[in-house]
């Protein structure tokens, strides 16, 4: 059985590489003295907890299908 790395899966290194320059431009100096606004945040934060919520799902159905295979009897 092979083993699925979610951190290799396409969508989330595509959400990674989004949120890296997103974060890169907040740190850089010009945006840092402008700010970023509720709404920004609001999407970053809910970027963050979708791909919190997608991991832990995979990592749940991994675990009840492992779980699933051990012989009780």
């Amino acid at each position: 059985m092979s083993q699925h790395n979610p951190f290799n899966d396409p969508a989330v290194a595509y959400l990674r590489a989004v949120l890296g320059t997103r974060l890169a431009r907040l740190r850089s100096d010009e945006e840092r003295d402008r700010g970023a606004s509720a709404i920004e945040w609001a999407i970053i934060t809910a970027i963050l907890a979708l791909l919190a919520i997608t991991i832990g799902a995979i990592i749940t159905r991994k675990v009840t299908d492992k779980a699933n295979t051990i012989n009780t009897g």
